[in-house]
């Protein structure tokens, strides 16, 4: 049995995502999966969850960032 599932609309460890329709990969915060990381690339406190952790995520302006070329 696989652990993960990432296809798009897919629950992820029970967890959706934070905005399902638009282009954030974050994860929807629950009271198990809060926002309490800070992004490892700017260091903007409580903006990922244990599951973007987990997953290596930043958070969207820097991922939007990295996307165009700004990094």
């Amino acid at each position: 049995m696989r652990e993960h599932n990432d296809q798009d609309g897919e629950l992820i460890d029970g967890v959706g995502f934070a905005d399902p329709s638009g282009r954030s990969s974050l994860r929807a915060a629950t009271p198990n999966n809060p926002r309490m990381y800070p992004c490892p690339t700017c260091g903007t406190p409580d903006v990922l969850t244990r599951i973007d952790v987990q997953r290596g995520y930043q958070c969207d302006p820097c991922a939007d960032r990295l996307e165009r070329g700004w990094y």
